[in-house]
Order: structure tokens, then sequence, then C-alpha cells
């Protein structure tokens, strides 16, 4: 039975995803309808909307009449969005009391298949756009919480898939969350106006996790792109300055403090290529024993640092190994670099049978 469920549940999380991650023109009628629906919830009239082409636009927009606390970086303080973050929080708890007890284990089957995918691919996916466009890292802020699929997407699943049931007024505010969250982006809920995001019009991802989370990643461009040119470049999961993707050289990545991006335009480069370029030293190489057949190569960096070339252990999913590098200190010789990484001396990294 649990099998089951886990896999109509699965089917749904994909079916939800596709709707977070939508690059289609926002449905502004149903937007604006169900926003409108979720005011009057909390004792407000409809708003005025203020639709926008990007999160950065949205975030720079400042209507007319805008109350003095009502900046975007006192966001917290507004009091509208706490209110209807109060709303989804009520419905959640009345949600949760009719299932818990009757669908449980399915509904832990649920979550670790719906819930906790979803939240992984969109703050992966839409989160970094989001924070790109704030001044300071929104990380995890209640508002913004609000708005993902993946709450919404685990009472669809309890439903179709462990049947649960719901009173038809839950059901009329749970569809109202539904049209709010998938008929457009972003939205910033003031007491008089509403700034509501179109979706990007490009989203490029990868499958990273068993459960089919994915991330932002391009290898010759954008992987977000919004109608009015703003966008954000990443690399495997990691948002990166557009020089990485674009036109990545020695010079620029000597010059980056950031390890995690220097690693990122590394790889874009290929380490082969890399070490080309940058004549970086040979120090030693031998053959790796924690993945017999492939060679561990230690080179001679900057600033008394070495790096570590390697391959992985494991096939990734498009079939091939990734060749990869790992800062290290200055060891002549690459065994006991390797040993290092994973904590280990070189006589037990030798005698490891096969590293992943």
């Amino acid at each position: 039975m649990s099998v089951h469920v886990q896999r109509e549940a699965a089917a749904i999380r994909e079916t939800w995803l596709g709707r977070a991650l939508s690059t289609r023109p926002a449905d502004r009628p149903a937007a604006e309808a169900a926003i409108s629906g979720l005011y009057r919830l909390i004792g407000l009239p409809p708003p005025r909307f203020h639709w926008v082409s990007s999160p950065a636009k949205g975030l720079a927009t400042v209507p007319p009449g805008t109350r003095a606390w009502e900046t975007v970086d006192r966001l917290a303080e507004w009091p509208v969005p706490g209110r209807l973050s109060t709303l989804a929080s009520t419905l959640r708890h009345e949600l949760d009391a009719r299932t818990r007890q009757r669908q449980q284990p399915l509904d832990q089957v649920i979550r670790r298949t719906t819930f906790f995918p979803l939240q992984r691919s969109v703050t992966s996916t839409l989160v970094p756009a989001l924070n790109a466009a704030h001044e300071s890292p929104v990380l995890r802020r209640v508002w913004y919480d609000t708005l993902y699929v993946s709450w919404i997407a685990e009472y669809d699943a309890l439903r179709r898939a462990a049947g649960a049931v719901f009173t038809g007024e839950q059901l009329r505010r749970l569809d109202l969350w539904t049209a709010a969250t998938t008929s457009c982006g972003w939205w910033w809920p003031r007491e008089d106006t509403c700034v509501v995001s179109e979706r990007p019009v490009a989203l490029h991802t990868e499958v990273w996790g068993e459960n089919g989370e994915v991330r932002p990643h391009c290898a010759d461009g954008p992987a977000v792109r919004y109608a009015d040119g703003w966008d954000l470049h990443a690399w495997h999961g990691m948002p990166v300055p557009a020089w990485v993707i674009t036109d990545p050289s020695v010079r620029r990545i000597a010059d980056e403090p950031n390890v995690e991006v220097r690693r990122c335009a590394i790889e874009h480069m290929g380490w082969a290529s890399y070490v080309e370029k940058a004549r970086l030293r040979l120090v030693a190489a031998a053959p790796d024993p924690g993945n017999p057949g492939c060679e561990l190569q230690l080179y001679d960096m900057r600033g008394g640092t070495r790096v570590l070339l390697a391959v992985n252990g494991s096939v990734e999913r498009d079939g091939h190994r990734r060749r990869y590098g790992l800062t290290v200190p200055a060891f002549d010789d690459p065994i006991a670099a390797a040993g290092w990484t994973y904590g280990l001396s070189a006589e037990h990294y030798s005698g490891l049978q096969r590293r992943t």
C-alpha cells in the first residue's frame, strides 16, 4: 500500500514541480482573483494590482501611497504579509488535525516524497534569484515560505494518494492559495496595493536529488532569465557571476576571492585546460587506491596551497565520472593529500576498497 502511495505521490510531486517552475506568462486574472480572495479572508478589500516583469523590479517598485513602514527592507514589519502567513498557518493546522492521526504512516511517506523534495527544489532554484534581487539575503523569511508550493502540494497528495477528506470551506481556502502561488511569480502585499511579479521566461535546471530535486544550472547562458533582461547565472546550483559562464579565464579566476566561484569557473573551463593555461606545476602523480584505474595528480597552486585532481568514484547521471579538484595543504604525496580530504592518513586511504 505504501509503495503505491509513494508512486502516486511522486507523480503528484512532478506535477507541482512543473507548476512551481513554469515559464509561461502569468495568469493575471486568476492571480488577482485569488489574492483578492485572500485579502477578503483577513478583512481587507481587494488591493490595487501593480504588475512587474521581475523580482528585481518588484522590490524596486514603491507604489503611490505606500506607507513609511512598507519599504522592502522592512518587509518583516508589513502587516498584510504577517496576517496572510498566519492565515496559511491556521489552515495548515486545521488540515493537519484531520490527517495526522488517520493517515499515519502514509503522511510520513508523502512528506518524504512530496513536501521535502519540493521544498528543496524551490529553495535551490527560485530562492537564489530572489536573493540576488534583494540587497541583503532573504534566506528564510516567513512571507516567502508561505508562497512555496510544497505545503500545498503535500495536502493535495494527502487527498489524492492517501484519501484524506477536508471540508468544503477548507478546500475553498486551499484553492485560493493554490491559485495565488501557481498563477504568477513572487508577490508583495501592502495594505492598498499588491505588487506581483511575472514568472521567468527561461529557467534551466538539472536533477540532483534522489527524489527528483532540481537546481539551477546552465553551461552557456543565464540559468534564470526574466523578460526585462534581469537574470541569474548558476553552475550546478551555485549562483555565479556571469563571467564564470560566458568567459572564464585564468586571470579572472586568479582575481576571484570566493573559492567556490573559482571552483565553478575552473570546472566550466575544464581542469585539464585550466592546468595548462595557468601553467600549474605538477608536484606528483600516483594511482588512486580508492578508485582503481584512475590517477591522482597534485599540482602547485598559489599562496602555499596545492590542488589535488581526482576522478569521482561514482558515475554521474550522464554516465560519466566527473573530474574535480580539491584545495589541499602543501603535501608532496597525492595519496596523503587524498587521505587528508577524508580525514585519513595515507596508509589508511591506501587501504580503501573504493571511495564514492
